[in-house]
């Protein structure tokens, strides 16, 4: 008999609602979007977006089940975003989560935002361990080793800027709208390197990241050159700002998997749509025969709630129930989430 799980999702600015059959399957996925409100704050505005989570949820809900012809009888699980992300934005998703599975006594699963990144990739072929994801967003830039379903480990991480946040920034320098990290994509594509920004390579084994002193270098560049009155062409600047990222996050990822032998690399979140990391990935692991490199599509890159209900069809596979006190957990780390030990509710 096949497994119906409701997944939520309400970190950030999307508002979302999926359903997934038997962990794998893709039965619907409805995103409500939130870009056209924050784009003239140059960001997200947490309260805003909060209030568009509340106006949503229910209208999201309800066409998940409607595009899936299922009701929630035919539910086996409710799977919700209970953190990182904006503590309003969360406690929106867990709420209603909480609310339909209470009244409908459907067991209820706290899923983590970076693990649901991950099991994107799930969606459109079976992992296999051990794996490497390497995981690229607004708010994350990690490395994280899986030796099995729901086992992570952190082996690298940002010690300052993710790699999302950096594009963001020298977007709004370069005075393009929100989101910037797409613009810069499309504007390097059209330019040359011609500008060596620095890269952060750390300590010879460190498989750490740091954005910060790029971020820095381009900011200067560009202030240094307005005050001098040169022009500077955008579509170079971008072209090398993206060749610094994309070049300290292919040659970490590759080290990594070679000193962990693992047989998938994966790569998730919003930043794994960018064009130029994807070909630089596919180059530098074309040659490899024992490791597989995979993307999830575009349309699961950036949050969704079909990657939630993925990830919360293994921990409900894995005997994980959450209790009634669910909350929102802003500041959720990836390995507690997976070292923790649920209660059956």
């Amino acid at each position: 008999m096949s497994e119906y799980i409701l997944g939520v999702e309400t970190s950030c600015d999307e508002t979302a609602a999926a359903i997934i059959k038997d962990g794998t399957e893709i039965v619907s996925n409805v995103v409500a979007s939130q870009i056209e409100s924050h784009q003239r704050f140059g960001g997200v505005v947490p309260e805003i977006a909060s209030r568009h989570h509340v106006e949503q949820i229910t209208l999201v809900l309800e066409e998940a089940f409607v595009k899936a012809d299922l009701t929630i009888d035919d539910i086996d699980a409710i799977a919700v975003t209970e953190g990182p992300g904006l503590v309003g934005a969360l406690l929106v998703g867990v709420n209603a989560a909480k609310g339909l599975a209470y009244a409908h006594q459907k067991p209820l699963i706290g899923v983590h935002h970076i693990a649901g990144h991950i099991y994107a990739n799930r969606l459109e072929k079976e992992f296999a361990f051990p794996l490497l994801a390497l995981v690229v967003s607004g708010g994350h830039t990690e490395l994280i080793l899986m030796r099995g379903h729901g086992e992570f480990e952190i082996i690298g991480e940002t010690r300052d800027d993710a790699a999302g946040e950096a594009y963001d920034k020298v977007a709004r320098t370069l005075e393009l709208p929100y989101p910037g990290g797409p613009k810069i994509d499309t504007l390097a594509h059209q330019g040359e390197e011609t500008i060596d920004f620095p890269r952060a390579w750390l300590e010879d084994d460190s498989f750490d990241f740091s954005f910060s002193g790029l971020k820095s270098a381009v900011i200067n560049t560009l202030h240094n050159a307005k005050q001098k009155d040169l022009s500077l062409k955008q579509e170079d600047v971008a072209a090398s700002f993206q060749a610094s990222v994309v070049d300290v996050l292919t040659e970490k990822t590759y080290k990594a998997a070679k000193q962990f032998d693992v047989k998938q690399v994966i790569v998730a979140g919003g930043v794994a749509a960018n064009k130029g990391l994807r070909y630089a990935m596919e180059q530098k692991f074309q040659t490899e025969k024992t490791m597989e490199l995979l993307f999830p599509p575009l349309s699961l890159c950036t949050d969704n709630a079909a990657m939630i209900a993925a990830a919360g069809s293994i921990a409900y596979q894995q005997g994980h129930r959450a209790t009634w006190d669910l909350n929102a957990n802003p500041g959720l780390s990836l390995e507690r989430y997976a070292k923790r030990s649920t209660p059956e509710s």
